[in-house]
Formats: C-alpha cells, structure tokens, sequence
C-alpha cells in the first residue's frame, strides 16, 4: 500500500513565488499542494479547512504576518508542522518565528532539492535550519547579548510605553540629542532596526514586561 502524499500549504503575498514553488513540489513524488494563502490569515483559515501536513509560511506580508499565523496555527491543535521560507535572517525574524513553533527556517535561496528535504523533514516533525540561520542561532548562543545600561532600560520602557524622543527627554530630564544616541545603542545591542522591533526584542529578552506597555 502506496504511503499518503505529504500534503503541503503554500503561503506567500507574491504569486510568482507561489507558482514556482507549487511547480517544485509537484513535480516530487509523494508531495502535494493542497492550496495556497497570500497572508497569514488566509493560511490560518485555509490550515483549519484542508489540514496540510506542513505549511510553508513567508514572514513579512501585508494584513496578518507569519509570526503571527504560525502562533495561532501551533496553538489550534491541528498536526501540521510550519516551515518558514523567507528572505531575512536577522534575529528580529529568526527568533519570534521559532519561538512561535516554526519547526523549521529556510531561505528562499535554497536549492529545489534542499526545499524538498526539508518539507519531508518538517512533515516528520524534524528541525530543520537553513546553514545561514542556523551559525546565526549558534552565534547568538555563544556571544551573550551586551547588557542595557540603566539608562538604555529606562529608554526602552518609554518608548515601549509610547514615548517620542523628546517626550522620553522631557522625562528624564537629558537632551533629545541624547536620546538618539541611547536609541541607536539600544538598536545595536538588541540587533533591531526600529521602535517595534526593540520593544519586542526587549520582551522576548526578559528587558520589558508585560505591565510595562
């Protein structure tokens, strides 16, 4: 008796993607795209009603983003697996994904060949890391983040409370100047590029909590 075809949800916001990756996986015995989602809550609604063994989810997207479906997906009981197939690797992407129950992270680089292994892992319910985002993770095991100072953690509860610069400057009685010059520090300890990302980097880390919004 012939094994059940991996059945796979693609999402992604680019037709083209989903097309060429559609293309990909038909053409592998054993696999079979069963629909796909141009945002994370189409990919939710799509999971709950075709119950794919494994969804490939992009990240950045308009409407509702992959962070977000892939923690609802993981918490609705169903048993699909989440591979994340994205173009970023920086740790405001990789982290919330995988703290969100991604079971794996892969490029959009990947080889054809690559792709198709790891959905035959992820529907196994095997980890798999793209070679980039896994030394990225290691990495970030063995160089401990550099420490807040005291007042970069001051900083980063205003602006986690909605404070502009100059409001947080008013505050603490210093220089807008000043300010900056804390947010960029803060930035650059916390691998961030916005206000959003060091808040939720600051939560994720332990630096923020939840009665601090």
């Amino acid at each position: 008796m012939s094994e059940a075809p991996v059945r796979v949800l693609v999402t992604d916001d680019h037709p083209v993607v989903r097309d060429g990756i559609r293309g990909m996986l038909e053409a592998e015995p054993g696999l079979e795209v069963v629909g796909e989602a141009a945002d994370g809550a189409r990919a939710v609604e799509l999971a709950r009603a075709l119950e794919p063994d494994v969804v490939l989810m992009d990240l950045r997207m308009p409407g509702t983003g992959g962070v977000a479906a892939i923690r609802e997906l993981t918490g609705s009981g169903l048993p699909l697996r989440v591979l994340v197939l994205t173009t970023y690797t920086t740790d405001s992407d990789v982290g919330p994904a995988i703290e969100a129950g991604a079971t794996g992270y892969l490029l959009k680089d990947a080889h054809p060949d690559e792709l198709v292994r790891a959905v035959r892992m992820a529907a196994r319910g095997e980890t798999v890391l793209s070679p980039a985002v896994a030394t990225r993770l290691v990495g970030r095991v063995r160089e401990p983040v550099a420490a807040l100072s005291e007042r970069e953690s001051e900083i980063l509860r205003l602006i986690a409370e909605g404070s502009t610069n100059r409001e947080a400057a008013a505050r603490l009685f210093i220089s807008e100047a000043t300010v900056k010059t804390h947010v960029l520090h803060i930035y650059a300890k916390l691998d961030v590029n916005d206000r959003a990302a060091a808040v939720a980097a600051g939560f994720r880390r332990g630096l923020l909590r939840s009665g601090e919004e």
